[in-house]
């Protein structure tokens, strides 16, 4: 690095991959805290002989050398670092000052400083003490995506056929000639990755992924006790909800619980891309939804959180990340977290392709609240779509007993063996054309059949 683009890293300020500090003849015990939180976190640099102010003082003359001696032992000491960690010195010249620069790149391991594990959080390295901390520590070093951890004594069993046989439907009726349409339930799962052999242990049957994907309530809640979705509005008082969905089923039916909640609650503009209107909030709630869903730490305690507030809309889960920082169309690079499930829903066409959803928060979040999205990932992966229109400002909250669409033309497809579409309407409350629109979904999502010919269309429960 030379001392240009020194000073332009010195500008931005300290961050969670750059830390400032004062340095003596020798560094200061604090150093070491910053080598290991760095190890440990997304790698960064510490530029010794620089002030918490940002003021370059540099190092006593001369000393630059004995500084990265001092340095090189002390990561290397193992009564100090357990284990040793690795690190590159150099020393930068910046007008007649030197600033001593020790770069730390992400490790593998999980490291120790004095029997500490220190982890960086923002621009401050913490003492990481609870045992679950630590466990998400590992999880996030590990090469190996917990969505596709083998369990043996999860049998078929344990999964809805039923779910399988939407899934199968779904991505036919998405893609005519899908291979899932002539494979039993066993052969689609093995095709999706779901049924799979860990070449570590021997061991082959059915992941995580599966169960989450396909497996009954009560086995979800055995696999991951900690695992929920919950979403809540608070826009009358912001000390407490107007609404609240807690979800712990399966991911495909979380998905439609979901975006029925934002539905309920949202504002829905319309956008005119040449003849065609598309809704808003079905593409930005869409994105919102099943990033929550699919790129979530499944092991983590943490809960995932929607929450729509006088602020906008925000989301926010546990994340194995592989990046710290805020996301922008110009530095985001996609990487799948839980490929697998990522999969399963693009086949059945709950999710696009892998980086197609942080383009279009930046598309339609505008037309949505009037502001771009802003996204951020690490431990935690936080997504807001700030209303900067203020169309939640004055929102009238609708009554929890109020059914919702959605339910309400599913009730109707309870009670009859076909309806129309003019009585999915008069059910719902709805005008024609916005009856349309849900029943479409619906149908999409797998809940309903559609039989007949437009004008003769009629619809029944799967």
């Amino acid at each position: 690095m030379d001392g240009e683009a020194l000073l332009r890293a010195i500008a931005n300020g300290e961050t969670s991959s750059v830390e400032f500090k004062r340095c003596g003849a020798q560094p200061a015990p604090d150093t070491f805290e910053t080598v290991c939180a760095f190890a440990n976190h997304m790698g960064g640099s510490i530029l010794l002989g620089v002030g918490d102010d940002g003021e370059v003082r540099g190092v006593p003359a001369g000393a630059a050398v004995d500084i990265q001696r001092n340095v090189a032992n002390v990561v290397r000491n193992p009564r100090l670092f357990d284990p040793a960690v690795m690190v590159e010195t150099e020393a930068v010249d910046v007008a007649g000052k030197t600033v001593v620069r020790i770069w730390v790149p992400m490790s593998p391991d999980v490291h120790r400083y004095k029997g500490v594990v220190y982890d960086r959080v923002a621009d401050a390295d913490v003492r990481v003490s609870a045992s679950p901390q630590v466990s998400a520590m590992y999880v996030r070093k590990s090469n190996l995506e917990t969505e596709r951890r083998v369990f043996p004594y999860l049998g078929m069993g344990d999964l809805r056929p039923d779910l399988i046989d939407r899934a199968r439907r779904m991505a036919a009726s998405r893609r005519p000639g899908h291979p899932w349409a002539d494979l039993d339930d066993e052969r689609l799962l093995r095709s999706a990755q779901l049924i799979v052999k860990d070449f570590s242990t021997g061991e082959e049957g059915l992941t995580l992924a599966c169960g989450l994907l396909f497996g009954k309530d009560e086995t979800i809640g055995s696999l991951c006790p900690a695992y929920k979705t919950d979403a809540v509005v608070r826009l009358r008082n912001p000390d407490r909800y107007d609404d609240r969905l807690v979800v712990r089923t399966n991911l495909i039916d979380a998905y439609s619980e979901l975006m029925g909640f934002c539905e309920r609650h949202l504002p829905d503009p319309f956008v005119l891309e040449g003849d065609a209107r598309i809704s808003a909030r079905a593409v930005v709630c869409r994105e919102l939804v099943s990033n929550l869903l699919i790129h979530r730490e499944f092991t983590s305690v943490q809960p995932a959180r929607l929450t729509i507030d006088r602020e906008g809309v925000s989301t926010e889960n546990a994340s194995r990340a592989f990046f710290d920082g805020a996301i922008t169309l110009g530095n985001f690079s996609p990487m799948p977290k839980n490929p697998s499930i990522a999969n399963v829903f693009v086949q059945i066409g709950l999710a696009e392709e892998l980086g197609s959803g942080t383009r279009n928060l930046y598309r339609y979040a505008r037309s949505f609240m009037g502001a771009d999205p802003l996204l951020a990932d690490g431990n935690t992966f936080r997504a807001r779509i700030p209303d900067a229109l203020g169309v939640l400002s004055g929102a009238q909250v609708r009554p929890r007993t109020r059914p919702d669409a959605d339910g309400a033309i599913l009730a109707l497809a309870d009670s009859v063996e076909s309806f129309t579409l003019g009585q999915a309407a008069e059910a719902a409350g709805l005008t024609k054309r916005s009856a349309s629109a849900h029943v479409s979904s619906l149908v999409a999502a797998g809940r309903l059949r559609a039989e007949g010919k437009t004008r003769d269309r009629r619809y029944r429960r799967v």
